[in-house]
């Protein structure tokens, strides 16, 4: 279980860096801000600097499940459990809420929050039986 939920920490902060890359960096090419609903390069500019906020967010969040991933390898359990418990339940809520805005969100919510949630639940499920 434990591996297991290392593994999804990992996918879920890969996601996050893909999505960081999207708002933060490729947020004004067509293919991206069609992705993300906007309707016209105008408003993809317009939004660009509340994409590239939003995009940091998500790096820092990976960046704090790959750092818990590397101090549990490393031998610190409680630093790394703490890293990767705090962003991955981080990722979940914000696919909670990205559901909670609307039904047009759900596919995305489910995308976003499927592998923390993995992580989660079966890091505490392993936690709990070792």
């Amino acid at each position: 279980m434990i591996l297991a939920s290392l593994v999804f920490a990992l996918l879920a902060a890969l996601l996050h860096v893909y999505i960081f890359i999207m708002e933060s960096i490729t947020w004004v090419q067509p293919a991206t801000w069609k992705r993300f609903g906007v309707t016209s390069q105008a408003d993809a500019e317009t939004t660009r600097p509340l994409a590239y906020n939003q995009g940091f967010y998500n790096l820092f969040l990976a960046a704090g499940a790959l750092a818990g991933a590397g101090a549990i390898a490393l031998g610190h359990p409680a630093v790394g459990w703490t890293l990767v418990f705090s962003s991955c339940g981080s990722m979940l809520l914000a696919s909670i809420v990205l559901a909670m805005s609307g039904r047009k969100y759900l596919r995305a919510a489910a995308t976003q929050g499927a592998t923390p949630l993995l992580a989660v639940a079966l890091g505490v499920v392993g936690l709990l039986t070792a």
